[in-house]
């Protein structure tokens, strides 16, 4: 059994499409600088009428792969984190995998939410230790498309993006995951949802369309439950590996809102100076963030051997969870 994994290629992708948050603090009819001053975004990035969700996550995992500068035929396994597949059926993830050149490689979807890059990353690192195989995991998601316009408290968080990393098999203990904490709440079931669409409260021709996308029916509960579920997996994940908080050279979390970030932070004694932060320019992707982040930071200042990073997010669901690593 191959005894770790390792990273050995980023890639991130995201729409041509920059909308600033003057844009939006217009159709909503709030003033100017209310979306930076309560949220950190600046501005987000949202789909043109010809993206797909499988589009956005071929361009990140082709970047990925070429960093990695492996055969793809080797890749055993890809992991689609998403929460906006092209289709309700089939899976998006064959499709990627195809549009990758990546052969019979297994592939399935995650709908881990905001979370799911941590699960994915998670489920990827065991597949590779266990199989001596390379894996994709790519997380993406066009969330503009699910957003209600006019709910304030999801329009003008939500982002589209994709991110996409490449383990490698390694024989180095000190690389890949290190330690790793999940967790779920499903008493906070219905804090964030989109009401209809599922086999619960299927289509129908009298459905109000607004019921297909995302509400968020209580952000201040979000945001409490979200802080204290990072937290503990992060302080458990750090635990699981044998590290300080301040061992952590880059921590990488679901770009949620800023003061989420810092809250986080804050509780785990992790400076500022080490926190990896794109929403100000990138917004809340869901499982997009952690990895769009991480290539983006890997692109400013390359990541270095013997590096420590403690990956963690929270989403709908409620999950979570934190990831310890070595590069």
């Amino acid at each position: 059994m191959t005894r770790s994994s390792r990273i050995a290629g980023l890639g991130h992708h995201v729409p041509a499409r920059k909308v600033l948050n003057a844009e939006i603090e217009a159709s909503l009819g709030l003033e100017a600088g209310w979306i930076e001053s309560r949220t950190g975004l600046c501005s987000r990035h949202w789909a043109l009428p010809d993206d797909t969700l499988s589009g956005l996550a071929e361009r990140a995992g082709d970047m990925a792969l070429a960093a990695a500068g492996i055969d793809r035929d080797s890749v055993g396994l890809i992991l689609l984190a998403t929460s906006t597949p092209d289709h309700l059926l089939p899976p998006s993830a064959p499709l990627v995998a195809h549009k990758l050149g990546l052969g019979r490689a297994g592939a399935v979807d995650l709908a881990g939410a905001c979370s799911g890059f941590i699960y994915a990353l998670t489920f990827a690192d065991a597949y590779v230790r266990a199989h001596d195989k390379p894996a994709l995991v790519i997380a993406a998601n066009i969330l503009s498309r699910r957003i209600n316009p006019a709910e304030r408290a999801s329009a003008v968080l939500f982002a589209d993006a994709a991110g996409a990393v490449v383990l490698v098999p390694s024989s180095d203990p000190g690389r890949g995951v290190l330690g790793a904490s999940l967790a779920s709440d499903g008493s906070a079931y219905g804090l964030i949802q989109i009401p209809a669409g599922g086999s619960s409260k299927p289509f129908a021709e009298d459905l109000d369309i607004l019921e297909t996308r995302m509400t968020i029916t209580d952000g201040r509960a979000v945001f409490v439950k979200a802080v204290e579920m990072m937290a503990c997996c992060s302080a458990e994940a750090l635990s699981a590996a044998a590290l300080e908080p301040h061992a952590v050279n880059r921590f990488v979390p679901h770009q949620a809102n800023a003061r989420m970030l810092s809250a986080v932070a804050a509780r785990l004694g992790i400076e500022d100076s080490s926190t990896v932060t794109t929403i100000a320019e990138y917004g809340n992707s869901s499982a997009a963030t952690i990895p769009l982040s991480l290539s983006l930071s890997h692109q400013a200042r390359p990541l270095q051997l013997g590096e420590k990073l403690l990956l963690a997010a929270a989403g709908a669901g409620l999950t979570g969870g934190a990831v310890a690593m070595g590069v």
